[in-house]
């Protein structure tokens, strides 16, 4: 079962793979880290995929849980911006599941997906959700970065659970 622990270790596993992420985008220049190399999602820069790593595209889910987010279709122009805007969410997100009982998440909430359709489930599938559609961002970050020859660095879950262990020995 889900509970607020699990959600803030995979909320503080977000923010670890984002800082690493962002260092890898600190070594772009702004034209590559703003140009756009088309994606599955249509054109898209790097920056773009690396504020949806961290925003779960703005879905309506995302909304109904009142996060900090960009307008729609709007990013900011260059990586310290971004960089602001990310360690503001992921302040926001681990911030908010440090407050929830285990009872909060079983609140069911209801909302419109931006087709239309209506969705409810309990909070804690959202937020999971949330977490685990940041990889898929992440990943498609990753490929944006080798297409402009940029080395990635690992952000699985498991290196993060590593580097916890190492740190909690040392």
């Amino acid at each position: 079962m889900v509970t607020p622990e699990l959600l803030r270790l995979l909320f503080q596993y977000n923010q670890w793979a984002d800082w690493r992420l962002l260092e890898v985008c600190s070594a772009l220049t702004n034209e590559q880290f703003t140009r756009d190399l088309g994606s599955s999602s249509g054109p898209c820069g790097i920056r773009s995929r690396t504020y949806m790593a961290r925003n779960g595209c703005g879905t309506s889910a995302s909304r109904a849980v009142r996060l900090p987010v960009f307008p729609q279709g709007q990013f900011s122009p260059d990586l310290a911006s971004v960089r602001v805007k990310l360690e503001e969410m992921d302040r926001h997100y681990i911030d908010y599941v440090s407050k929830l009982a285990p009872r909060d998440l079983e609140r069911v909430m209801t909302y419109k997906s931006f087709a239309g359709d209506e969705f409810s489930n309990p909070l804690w599938q959202s937020l999971h959700q949330l977490t685990n559609h940041a990889t898929y961002h992440r990943g498609q970050a990753v490929t944006l970065l080798r297409q402009l020859g940029a080395k990635p660095v690992a952000t699985d879950l498991i290196a993060f659970y590593r580097e916890q262990a190492a740190a909690a020995r040392a």
